[in-house]
């Protein structure tokens, strides 16, 4: 009799721990979720890693960075421009701006990175612009003058891309696009490359991309909170799949560009600790298309081009020539 009841009070509290156990695992995996992919009023500057770009880069980067900043700044002051308004297929007013060579049939599409917004791809509009490409820089949804809650990262953006793609050639039959992306944008126009992306898109340009929202996000678990992926990342994925509409691991840049019709170039700094430098080789390795891939020494995370100016944009417009079939004005 004392041990039916021993056992009865055995499996109460083996319940009860379960049930704490479940609950505190639901609400971590929420947490996670707004943490992660929730709107941020602010540059996410907490989820990134400390550098392991050496002093000597680090100053060479930062000297390149003002020098570009400065240019830019003076470029867009001079230079017409506008904004432009898209609904999203689930109903999110998206914002973009638009740098027009009326006579031009070349397009560029910049994507931003995670928790930034269209301002940050303004280096990269200017040097397009300047070899006579049109531009549109979107802020991607959650991002900037865009609606939205949730950040896509990258999944859900792609699915924009294409309404801007849309709106382009809607305007301009005859542009011949590029896709270029940094970061969360890299990862956004890999996610692109696996869709039925229209004739006029003509190449691709990935600069430090990740394999797919649920590597960067284990990467991220372990840095930050010390923890393995499982099981906290297998509920995270869930409760993002209800209540954004996407889960991470259907969030996947090598799955997309093993699908890709079109060529693609694949940038990368070699000091990259936030998304590995080791993500490039996985995504260019399944690349079916024409492809090139550039690692910049001594370069961190987004910092390519501010590492190696002349190297970053000899490679992007030599491909754009030799693999896109672009005319590019010298």
């Amino acid at each position: 009799m004392a041990g039916k009841k021993g056992k009865k009070i055995f499996v109460r509290v083996l319940i009860c721990v379960l049930v704490i156990f479940i609950a505190a695992l639901i609400f971590a995996g929420n947490y996670l979720v707004n943490y992660a992919i929730g709107r941020r009023a602010a540059p996410a500057y907490d989820v990134v890693p400390a550098s392991e770009v050496v002093s000597e880069d680090a100053a060479i980067i930062e000297k390149n960075r003002n020098k570009i900043s400065a240019d830019t700044k003076a470029w867009y002051e001079g230079v017409e421009h506008h904004v432009e308004e898209i609904r999203s297929s689930d109903g999110l007013l998206l914002k973009g701006e638009i740098f027009s060579h009326p006579d031009s049939n070349l397009w560029l599409v910049a994507v931003h990175g995670y928790s930034s917004r269209r301002q940050g791809m303004f280096d990269v509009a200017r040097f397009y612009y300047e070899k006579g490409f049109n531009v549109l820089a979107p802020d991607n949804r959650a991002h900037g003058e865009s609606e939205g809650k949730w950040v896509g990262m990258g999944w859900l953006d792609r699915k924009d891309i294409l309404l801007w793609l849309d709106n382009i050639i809607e305007e301009n039959p005859d542009a011949k696009i590029i896709l270029h992306g940094i970061s969360m944008g890299g990862a956004t126009v890999m996610m692109c490359a696996g869709e039925n992306l229209p004739a006029n898109v003509k190449g691709i340009v990935d600069d430090c991309g990740y394999t797919s929202v649920w590597d960067i996000f284990s990467d991220e678990l372990s840095v930050l909170f010390h923890l393995p992926s499982f099981p906290l990342l297998n509920v995270a994925s869930g409760i993002a799949k209800l209540r954004a509409g996407y889960s991470f691991g259907e969030a996947s840049s090598v799955k997309a560009v093993s699908n890709a019709k079109v060529p693609m170039l694949f940038i990368h700094g070699e000091k990259d600790n936030f998304v590995h430098t080791d993500m490039v080789h996985k995504v260019y390795d399944v690349c079916p298309t024409a492809k090139k891939k550039l690692i910049v020494e001594g370069a961190g995370h987004g910092q390519s081009y501010q590492m190696d100016p002349n190297l970053y944009l000899n490679t992007v417009f030599s491909f754009l020539s030799e693999s896109c079939g672009l005319e590019i004005e010298e």
